[in-house]
């Protein structure tokens, strides 16, 4: 069989896995951008030891306690605390002064994965005396991700990246004072979650999620195909308050949306966006 063959086949048992999910457990990822998809197919193939991508349909299909392991695959679980510090830094410094007029606040961290930025905006929040009169809500596909993002417990390992990330987002303290590190492992402050809701919620099936100031929902959408991506857009759209803002993540835009007119560019070069007046 030639490469044409085996990548058409390969092709085909992707679209028929894909529409097997969402038929079978409503998971829906036949708009996620292909390309990326059939990667993580081919990974997940691998290193479940399936022969075939139908071999891993058979048994997901079969057996629901397959699903949380493929889910590992196709959800996207990489992140750090406060990644890309500049945009933390600019929603400290342009963001949270608009933010500090409103009496009470809500914040939707959308695909959290396992909650490096929940916990990176709680203590922003914090260190910006915002934190008590905020609700964070958290929400992700991916159970075992959320179960992370709840416990709050990273690998000593990362520390040190976090640690500098946090310095050059203008922390006004010392990350350690949120952490307790035990047996190659930091816990952190269960106060830093007391504000926090985490919830189940795909922005491929599932409805606007209240009524928020700030979303931040950075390198979910560079995994969706435009119709996707739009569809995102349009939640984020009519979740966002009057003047409330979006921050994406660096390679991610609103240019081509067919949402974009809704949203003025507020902080350019960190992809951060204001809802127009509606």
């Amino acid at each position: 069989m030639n490469d044409t063959v085996t990548a058409t086949t390969e092709d085909l048992e992707i679209e028929l896995l894909l529409e097997a999910l969402y038929q079978r457990y409503h998971y829906d990822f036949r708009h996620y951008a292909r390309a990326s998809i059939k990667r993580r197919m081919i990974h997940a193939r691998s290193q479940l030891g399936f022969p075939t991508i139908s071999a891993i349909q058979d048994r997901v299909l079969h057996d629901p306690a397959m699903l949380p392991r493929l889910l590992d695959f196709l959800t996207v679980q990489v992140s750090d605390m406060f990644r890309d510090p500049s945009y933390f830094k600019a929603l400290r410094e342009k963001v949270l002064p608009h933010l500090r007029t409103y009496p009470s606040l809500k914040v939707w961290i959308a695909g959290c994965s396992a909650g490096e930025e929940v916990y990176s905006l709680a203590i922003l929040f914090k260190e910006e005396g915002l934190y008590d009169r905020t609700i964070f809500y958290a929400t992700d596909i991916n159970p075992e991700a959320l179960a992370a993002a709840e416990a709050g417990v990273f690998p000593l390992d990362r520390i040190r990246k976090f640690t500098e990330n946090h310095r050059k987002s203008g922390g006004k303290s010392s990350l350690s004072d949120y952490y307790t590190a035990a047996y190659g492992r930091a816990a952190f402050d269960k106060s830093l979650r007391s504000r926090a809701v985490f919830s189940d919620h795909s922005l491929v099936t599932d409805a606007v999620f209240a009524e928020m100031h700030l979303i931040s929902c950075r390198n979910v959408m560079i995994y969706f195909d435009r119709p996707l991506q739009d569809r995102a857009v349009g939640l984020f759209r009519e979740s966002l308050t009057r003047n409330g803002f979006l921050g994406l993540g660096s390679k991610e835009s609103l240019r081509f949306s067919a949402h974009a007119p809704a949203f003025s560019e507020f902080v350019a070069g960190e992809k951060i966006y204001q809802r127009r007046e509606r």
